[in-house]
């Protein structure tokens, strides 16, 4: 992958380029709302990208990564691997996370950096932007879709319904990691994740007071009845607050987030993201 920014976002350091070589990523810095730098990788798949030509009217998926994951994570591009057969792809860095700037609020100002990615995602020419989000990520993808303009389509897959969920011992491990200064430590140097130290203030939108505002925008929620960290009843909160507009993929025998999202679950995501958001 390139790291020469191309491209142009505002808000952003990237320097106009008038085309790029079929199938050449092109990685920058995006700036969020609030001045945070966001490390980004467009991934045109079988399109090739002209600022001169009228916009493309190809799909584009914009990929939000789980807590500790990072752009350039071998499960992050395995997932960007696959839905590039299906459009092109934006994967980030979110703040605190790999390369990216800030430290992790865990979900609460993340949307403004999938915000800037969506913003990247329209600027690059595409008309339908499809939002896969993957645990923390899936409940970044359901409240962006609820307070921004910009997706035609949002897939969340893992989310947590609600927050302050304790109830199995990998979400007890999780809020030791956020909370304690100790768990801080070893977020920084053993899953080179920064953590912020401030509690929510205000706390934000949960994920399923999210849902009801994402219509009439098609949504995907997709759970594994194996997951670790999140039982079933939250997917189902979720479908139950989507309502008609909403469908509920409960998975049997899969786990939690990307590393249990095997490339035939991904290819059927693209598969529906190509008829929905079509």
């Amino acid at each position: 992958m390139s790291n020469s920014p191309a491209g142009h976002v505002a808000g952003s350091t990237v320097r106009p380029k008038h085309e790029t070589s079929r199938g050449t990523p092109l990685r920058t810095f995006l700036h969020t709302a609030d001045g945070v730098a966001i490390d980004s990788v467009y991934d045109p798949g079988s399109a090739v990208y002209d600022v001169s030509a009228p916009p493309s009217r190809d799909r584009v998926f914009v990929v939000a990564h789980g807590f500790t994951g990072a752009v350039d994570r071998p499960h992050v591009r395995r997932v960007a691997g696959v839905l590039a057969r299906y459009g092109a792809v934006v994967t980030f860095s979110f703040r605190g996370h790999g390369e990216s700037g800030g430290r992790s609020t865990v979900g609460d100002r993340e949307v403004l950096d999938l915000a800037a990615a969506v913003e990247w995602a329209r600027g690059l020419g595409h008309a339908r932007v499809v939002t896969v989000g993957f645990s923390m990520g899936g409940s970044v993808v359901l409240r962006h879709a609820a307070l921004h303009e910009g997706t035609d389509a949002v897939v969340s897959v893992s989310a947590p319904a609600r927050w302050y969920y304790r109830g199995t011992a990998p979400m007890r491990r999780l809020h030791w990691l956020v909370t304690r200064p100790e768990g801080r430590l070893v977020g920084r140097y053993g899953l080179r994740t920064r953590i912020h130290h401030r509690d929510w203030n205000p706390v934000p939108l949960s994920p399923v007071e999210a849902v009801p505002r994402i219509a009439p925008t098609p949504l995907l929620i997709v759970h594994g009845d194996s997951d670790g960290y999140f039982p079933v009843d939250h997917p189902r909160m979720l479908a139950d607050a989507a309502g008609d507009h909403g469908e509920l993929w409960l998975e049997p025998g899969m786990g939690h987030a990307e590393h249990a999202a095997d490339d035939a679950l991904l290819a059927r995501i693209g598969d529906w993201a190509a008829v929905r958001a079509g």
